[in-house]
């Protein structure tokens, strides 16, 4: 009996202890979710970001969205305002390009990178809410900026950055010269690595902290396109068509003039020269039989814009390349739709197309080059087709100041690797003449002026200037304790050059044509090493 009563009790016990468990682990978790309540309550009702996050790289914890979002923009607007230098350096091989990252339209969405990062703990559920908040206290969180960067101006850098390398990589290519298809051979070397050049960029625009003004230029080694014939065909290949004019409603198409060559031949021709850099391939044309000269209209009677640069006619070498290349575009008629490349046109500057050596620009250094001038022509065309309201489909800058045009007015060229582009988006032909005479070099285009024509013009607004530096390199040659001036020195600048609309004299539109940097032009000294 007692061991019976012995066994009650304790059995008792273990049901109070166990009762007692329950109750506890019920107060516990009641006095947790009043504490998860309070805790929740007391976030919710905060307007400020909790502790621990941040946004790009900056600490927003306890700053409200109103207040953290001036921050951010401040910050943005403080960095775009900046010089990046881009660089590339590789033994004795270097590279450099002075950048904002206005440049690249970035446009940025603050608010919503802001609203990310206050709604972290915000989310309804009470317990997953405090889990974030303890997380984020404890590990901290960093939220990365929303923008998008226009691609086709990313493009554009690249492509610039790319053409300009030491050992660059250059594309094959082709041009016509007389009646015969020039195919040129590309070149194999280096050009930016898109991939990795994006992510290094967008890493840099993500982390405000970043105080740095130096970004490295990621490149790879590649081949050049094989030459495709069969597409060069498709592009070169025009049936033969006549001129003509139509009164009601009024339209003029220009002639075509039919060109052909021996596909099949060439096929033939490129594999038995394989180890050719260049191949001429004669063309077969056919001329139409009515000519926009034949028609009894006036097709081209109005001066649509007109603009000229000047030379120095002493410099021979380089009058004669400026000779060279306007002789080239001269009387090109271009019909609407169509698009005009300047190294299609113009052609490879070669020895053999009668270019000589004269002054460009090259690493930062002016030095003599074949076919030196001829972004003279390139630039004062540029500015003719501006003015004409024509399509600009591509277009660089120098990498200096040129002394023929303002800085953001300029359009170097490069083949295989820089062209300039334009397409006629008018509802008639247009005609382009080129003059070289007196030291002055002008582009006319002519065609038939619209109702919807307004006046064109250029305006270039300086954002910054970079001061050149001042350079000394040793030379035996001279005289003891004596210095000569080699080469020259010249600021760089960041420009923005805007397209005009004027009417009646009166500006009635304003437009962002480019934004254009041009860095520095080094002075050199040259000092005796002799004392």
């Amino acid at each position: 009996f007692v061991d019976v009563a012995l066994a009650e009790a304790k059995k008792g016990m273990l049901v109070i202890m166990k009762n007692k468990k329950i109750i506890m682990i019920i107060v516990i978790v009641f006095v947790f979710f009043i504490l998860s309540v309070i805790f929740s309550l007391l976030n919710f009702g905060s307007a400020d970001i909790i502790s621990g996050i941040s946004i790009g790289n900056v600490n927003v914890s306890g700053n409200s969205k109103e207040n953290t979002i001036k921050v951010l923009d401040k910050l943005i607007i403080d960095r775009e305002k900046k010089d990046i230098n881009l660089e590339y350096i590789e033994n004795d091989n270097k590279y450099e390009k002075k950048i904002d990252l206005s440049v690249l339209a970035i446009t940025y969405n603050i608010e919503s990178s802001v609203n990310k990062a206050y709604n972290i703990g915000r989310n309804g559920n009470i317990f997953k809410s405090n889990f974030d908040i303890i997380k984020t206290i404890i590990f901290k969180k960093n939220i990365d900026i929303d923008f998008t960067i226009d691609e086709k101006k990313l493009d554009n850098l690249i492509s610039d950055i790319s053409s300009n390398l030491p050992n660059k990589m250059i594309q094959s290519g082709y041009y016509i010269e007389g009646k015969d298809l020039i195919i040129t051979k590309g070149v194999s070397g280096y050009i930016v690595d898109k991939e990795a050049f994006t992510h290094t960029l967008y890493s840099y625009i993500n982390n405000l902290n970043d105080k740095s003004n130096s970004i490295s230029i990621p490149v790879k080694y590649i081949e050049p396109e094989k030459i495709d014939i069969e597409k060069i065909h498709s592009e070169v290949y025009k049936e033969a068509k006549n001129a003509y004019f139509e009164e009601n409603p009024f339209k003029v198409t220009a002639e075509v003039r039919g060109v052909d060559f021996d596909l099949e031949k060439a096929k033939g021709f490129l594999e038995e020269n394989n180890n050719n850099t260049e191949f001429a391939i004669q063309l077969k044309y056919t001329e139409p039989e009515i000519k926009l000269k034949n028609l009894k209209i006036d097709v081209f009677p109005n001066l649509l814009s007109s603009f000229s640069t000047r030379f120095d006619e002493d410099n021979k070498e380089r009058s004669n390349n400026l000779n060279i290349a306007a002789s080239k575009i001269d009387g090109t008629i271009l019909a609407p739709g169509a698009e005009f490349s300047y190294n299609r046109v113009v052609g490879e500057r070669s020895i053999s197309a009668g270019y000589k050596e004269a002054k460009i620009y090259q690493g930062g250094k002016v030095i003599d080059g074949l076919g030196g001038g001829i972004c003279q022509i390139s630039s004062t065309l540029y500015n003719a087709v501006v003015c004409a309201n024509l399509d600009v489909t591509e277009r660089y800058n120098h990498q200096f100041i040129t002394s023929y045009v303002q800085p953001g007015r300029d359009a170097t060229v490069a083949y295989g690797s820089k062209d300039f582009k334009f397409k006629n988006n008018r509802t008639y032909p247009i005609r382009i003449d080129v003059y070289i005479t007196s030291g002055i070099a002008k582009v006319d285009i002519y065609g038939i002026k619209e109702k919807e024509d307004k006046e064109i013009d250029i305006d270039v607004e300086t954002i910054s200037t970079i001061p050149y530096e001042t350079k000394y390199q040793t030379d035996s040659s001279l005289p003891s304790n004596t210095e000569k001036l080699k080469q020259r020195g010249a600021n760089g600048v960041i420009v923005k050059a805007y397209k005009l609309v004027k009417q009646n004299g009166i500006t009635i539109s304003k437009s962002l044509l480019s934004k254009d940097s041009y860095i520095p032009l080094d002075k050199i000294i040259l000092k005796s090493s002799k004392k």
